[in-house]
């Protein structure tokens, strides 16, 4: 399986995310720079942490407009994996591609530790390698992670098990419901604040984000064999 690392300006999670996939889990992965303008090569899209372009204006409402973003919305709309962590999150928030809006932490503080999270929904590409109410500890880093949305996308989260983590002991940032991780209603794009990339060996305190990125392999593997 082959993946893409989109690289914006500001980008600081794409040297993780390439490690995460290439040195850990095996896979074939390379650099995008946000002026691409084809992703037909690549299997699965990863949109990394940082600030890109500063996050000036809000968080991910600049990179939106990259000539990248098209072809990851076209990519998106094929069924291909797409996995947006924290800034990536908020991109794809400011993209349409998955609901809802991202607003400062409560505390109005930037925060990095790591944290408990539940497995909500294990049924997706995502998460097929985990149970269901698996507690994993994944760390998290970020000012702007408060997730929002109205009831009514709520209530549609909910009747879609879109809800895929949420936090357990305490809630960070203040997200609606405790939200830490959502897909789109195909279930092939996710958003998460914490860092799965920074998860991938008890070295470094934890290895519970690499079943998520085995995931992924797992479930591509498995539909290319059943379609060869």
């Amino acid at each position: 399986m082959k993946f893409a690392v989109i690289v914006f300006p500001g980008s600081n999670c794409d040297i993780d995310m390439y490690h995460a996939i290439k040195d850990e889990i095996g896979e074939e992965v390379e650099y995008v720079w946000h002026d691409a303008d084809n992703l037909e090569n690549y299997d699965g899209i990863l949109l990394p942490g940082g600030f890109s372009y500063g996050d000036y204006l809000r968080s991910g409402a600049i990179a939106r407009f990259s000539n990248v973003m098209k072809e990851v919305v076209k990519a998106a709309e094929q069924g291909k994996p797409v996995l947006g962590v924290c800034n990536g999150f908020q991109v794809l928030l400011e993209t349409g591609l998955l609901p809802g809006a991202m607003r400062r932490n409560d505390s109005l503080k930037f925060i990095c530790k790591t944290v408990p999270l539940r497995v909500e929904n294990n049924e997706t590409m995502f998460t097929n390698g985990y149970e269901k109410n698996d507690v994993i500890q994944i760390p998290i880093a970020h000012g702007e992670g408060n997730y929002f949305c109205d009831e009514e996308t709520m209530i549609t989260l909910r009747e879609n098990n879109q809800i895929v983590f949420t936090y357990t002991d305490e809630n960070p940032n203040g997200s609606v419901e405790n939200i830490a991780g959502i897909t789109n209603k195909a279930g092939n794009v996710l958003g998460m604040m914490p860092h799965p990339e920074r998860a991938m060996d008890t070295l470094l305190g934890s290895e519970d984000g690499k079943k998520l990125f085995q995931s992924i392999v797992k479930h591509w593997r498995e539909k290319h064999v059943v379609n060869a």
